[in-house]
């Protein structure tokens, strides 16, 4: 069973499941269900890669053994949290023999004051293998040979962003994070500006290197969301993005340091059609994200992402307790 069949039918029975659960008759064009809490799972195709294009053509695909992802999430008020990890029990997820065996490790935080959205995030990922393989080793043989792999080859990212909604009618947090439920139809631009700090790290030829950046963009990314039933919606998002990424690399047997300064451009875009209403939600996106930039004159590096992700979650009431402290943090802080 391939990734995309295995979303579908997991999808497909959610939503059998919550079928009878009727819909509202409320005619305000976003619901808030900020004094609920809301717990969620993603499960997504979503696997990091890059590819880098030399002087002679050759292309060098590089990719991390995760064929599924899944995170879990939780929203209450202002604040919500998600963590994310690649667990063996999905299928896809524990084919090592061949490719090696990668972790990967997700954590993310949000924080919502009007019309802002601020966000935080933390992932690491280790081990990668060599996709094409077949192009650097003659007579191997797809399923039965190993490909060249990279088990100390490792990413970590620190980072956020931040975004204001220009259109006080539009929900991101309905597309987003589901903390809301948008009842008509609108669009907004969203001004973002997207930073973070990432340290590559790996051993090759027995000599280790590394890599620190720091990177630093804007995005004038568009949302629109149609509500075609009271309880169904379709957005669509595509979100440009130019920045800077300052950079230090070298080995750590040697001193030589080089620094460098790219321009990196990227270019994000997405489908989602989602199921909304007082306690259940779920849905299916669809998403690409690449980006690339040259590192010299004659070396061009590309990361691109193309995954399906459904999600499922449930509404429910708070524990008084809980109710009450946020009450007095909301009256503190003004909101």
């Amino acid at each position: 069973m391939n990734k995309i069949s295995f979303l579908i039918i997991l999808l497909l029975n959610i939503s059998n499941a919550v079928s009878q659960n009727k819909g509202n008759t409320d005619s305000t064009s976003i619901l808030s269900f900020t004094d609920k809490i809301i717990i969620k799972a993603n499960i997504d195709t979503q696997t990091d890669s890059y590819s880098i294009q030399s002087e002679n053509d050759s292309n060098f695909r590089l990719s991390a053994n995760n064929q599924f992802r899944l995170v879990l999430s939780l929203d209450y008020e202002f604040i919500g949290a998600s963590i994310g990890f690649s667990p063996e029990f999905l299928p896809g997820n524990n084919d090592n023999n061949l490719k090696g065996k990668s972790t990967y490790k997700d954590y993310s935080f949000r924080f919502f004051l009007g019309n802002w959205t601020q966000g935080i995030k933390y992932k690491k990922v280790q081990s990668f293998y060599v996709e094409n393989t077949n192009d650097f080793i003659s007579n191997w043989i797809d399923g039965q040979d190993l490909y060249i792999q990279f088990p100390d080859l490792k990413t970590i990212f620190w980072g956020g962003s931040t975004s204001y909604v220009l259109n006080p009618n539009f929900s991101l947090r309905n597309v987003a994070y589901n903390t809301e439920w948008q009842r008509k139809s609108a669009g907004s631009f969203i001004p973002t500006l997207r930073y973070g700090y990432t340290h590559l790290s790996g051993t090759t030829g027995g000599t280790k290197f590394f890599e620190n950046s720091f990177d630093i963009g804007i995005a004038p990314e568009y949302y629109y969301t149609a509500v075609i039933h009271k309880n169904w919606f379709v957005s669509l998002y595509a979100s440009p993005s130019f920045g800077i990424r300052f950079s230090k690399s070298g080995e750590n047997e040697t001193d030589f340091i080089d620094n460098n300064v790219y321009w990196p451009l990227s270019f994000d875009g997405g489908l989602q059609i989602g199921y909304s209403s007082r306690k259940y939600i779920y849905g299916a996106n669809l998403k690409f994200e690449t980006t690339w930039y040259n590192e010299d004159s004659m070396t061009n590096i590309t990361n691109d992402l193309f995954f399906i992700k459904i999600y499922f979650g449930y509404r429910f009431n708070a524990p008084k307790k809980v109710e009450k402290i946020f009450k007095k943090i909301n009256k503190r802080i003004g909101l």
